[in-house]
């Protein structure tokens, strides 16, 4: 495998090709890396074939087969399974007892999550209970988009105030009143432009903004 040329630190091993591990693996060729996607599937082997720049058919949770595949030589991995829980623990496990320094993996549980942690894997991923939350906000709230990390903190995307089209940043003074500080304004056709005090907010503007959580929850529901 390293004289294919792909195992650069750059690069990254996804196991599991399902709907997870298979949104990863091609999210990760959009952003130029190259992807060693890794599947016991046949039928999903084929499906990335001529996708991802290598694909291979293996049982990830036999050291041996990775071993083949050249897994030592990545620095990162992705364990994309899910379902099937003990075939998720013992991949990372594998993986960790290899010594691949960054593993990533899906959980399906807070349990299952806790093992995975408790078996090397460096990184949980919780797509299901993310996913879940962030609609729920955006249900709940006035706002077009949203990010929480894990300390409280969000990132948004609301609609501008009313009444602030034509008025500087500065003078709207909203991290002042809501607590929240304007990251960037869209509108629409026009490129993001990234806020100073002197931005002048422009006819149905989009906001990005950060802050606690509660409050940019607060300053949505005042656009």
């Amino acid at each position: 495998m390293a004289d294919n040329g792909i195992a650069r630190d750059e690069n990254v091993a996804v196991i599991g090709l399902g709907r997870f591990g298979g949104q990863v693996a091609d999210s990760l060729l959009q952003l130029g890396h190259e992807v060693l996607g890794v599947d016991e599937n046949d039928r999903l082997v084929q499906q990335w074939s001529d996708k991802l720049t290598h694909v291979v058919q293996a049982d990830a949770t036999d050291e041996d087969a990775l071993l083949q595949v050249g897994i030592k030589e990545f620095a990162r991995a992705v364990v994309g399974i899910g379902s099937d829980i003990e075939a998720s623990v013992l991949t990372v496990l594998t993986l960790s007892e290899l010594g691949v320094r960054d593993i990533w993996a899906k959980a399906v549980s807070a349990k299952h999550g806790r093992i995975l942690r408790s078996v090397g894997a460096h990184h949980v991923i919780y797509p299901e209970a993310t996913m879940g939350e962030r609609v729920a906000h955006l249900i709940a709230s006035r706002m077009l988009d949203f990010m929480e990390f894990d300390d409280g903190f969000a990132i948004a995307k609301t609609r501008a105030p009313r009444h602030s089209a034509g008025r500087t940043l500065a003078d709207l003074a909203l991290r002042t009143k809501h607590g929240i500080t304007v990251v960037g304004i869209k509108t629409h056709g026009a490129d993001f432009e990234y806020a100073s005090p002197d931005t002048v907010v422009p006819e149905h503007a989009e906001l990005v903004v950060a802050g606690r959580t509660e409050q940019i929850q607060r300053f949505a529901a005042t656009t």
